[in-house]
């Protein structure tokens, strides 16, 4: 059976991860002060009613968060999501409507586009690679290229999107790598072995039994050595797409229970190549590192 990493989903590791950024951001944006133009010019006892409005139109992710944020800054509202996570959402559609006092969804509105822009940004990003390869076998993976605190968060929005999870860390997957060769002085063959080994000397039977091995190679001459010890997963890096098509073809003559993962070079105008060519995942670095906010705006109806 195939060996999968851990898919995130919207839990209790998420919201806490979500509190530790939502904490920092307030404290940068208020610096345990106070929103001092709000003080002045609206009164503690004036309500208001905003609706959550997207300006683009995309993926939606992050209203799990929202909850979040008003429980962390202590603020009492009203809050009526609209829609779930993962939705596609139109330019100009309402996503949510809250109300609470004036002062604080005020002192709640940048936190809280921000990181619902953020989050569908990637969503958006990620469904438009999912799309482009939906006619294959292909599926897609983010890495850890993702924004240092926020990497579960940008994870659960690449879910948001119909993409999947590579290791969330160093400490839940094996990932064999260049670098790794090159200061052990190992072939990947041979650095498998010692991996598989040393796992079954210092976990449990069944948690080494678990843990995803993938080894990178970038030649087929590598890849032709790895496939009598059958890693997991070999990531076939940064090859060509007549590379990627014969080490196909060379694991399906042997009928190999291997899984094969593109990466490198990987963008939207040449990702459906790659996955043409009947790999089983292609990673994509540029679904958390490159991935541009979509526009929300909160608009207000009276106070």
């Amino acid at each position: 059976m195939t060996k999968e990493f851990q898919q995130i989903q919207w839990d209790q590791r998420s919201e806490d991860d979500c509190r530790q950024i939502i904490r920092l951001a307030v404290r940068e944006d208020l610096d345990r002060q106070y929103d001092w133009t709000t003080v002045a010019l609206a009164s503690p006892e004036l309500q208001g009613q905003v609706a959550v409005v997207a300006r683009q139109p995309g993926v939606i992710a992050g209203l799990q968060a929202v909850p979040v944020i008003l429980d962390e800054m202590e603020i009492i509202a009203d809050w009526e999501p609209l829609l779930t996570d993962g939705q596609i959402i139109q330019a100009n559609q309402v996503l949510a409507r809250l109300g609470g006092a004036v002062r604080d969804l005020l002192a709640a509105e940048r936190l809280l586009l921000n990181l619902i822009g953020r989050l569908s940004g990637i969503a958006t990003l990620t469904r438009r690679y999912v799309s482009a390869v939906a006619d294959t076998k292909a599926r897609i993976y983010d890495t850890r290229k993702t924004t240092p605190g926020w990497r579960r968060l940008e994870k659960y929005a690449v879910r948001c999107g119909g993409g999947c999870n590579h290791r969330t860390g160093l400490f839940d997957a094996v990932l064999i790598k260049d670098n790794h060769l090159a200061l052990s002085g190992l072939g990947p063959d041979e650095a498998v072995r010692r991996v598989r080994a040393f796992l079954q000397r210092t976990h449990p039977a069944d948690e080494a039994a678990r843990m995803v091995i993938e080894v990178e190679v970038d030649t087929l001459e590598q890849f032709e050595s790895v496939l009598p010890i059958a890693p997991d997963l070999v990531l076939l890096d940064n090859m060509s797409i007549d590379q990627l098509a014969r080490a196909v073809a060379r694991r399906d003559a042997i009928g190999a229970a291997i899984q094969l993962e593109a990466s490198g070079g990987v963008h939207l105008d040449t990702v459906a190549a790659i996955a043409a060519t009947g790999v089983d995942r292609i990673s994509v670095g540029a679904l958390t590192h490159s991935a541009i906010s979509l526009d929300m705006g909160l608009d207000w109806h009276g106070a």
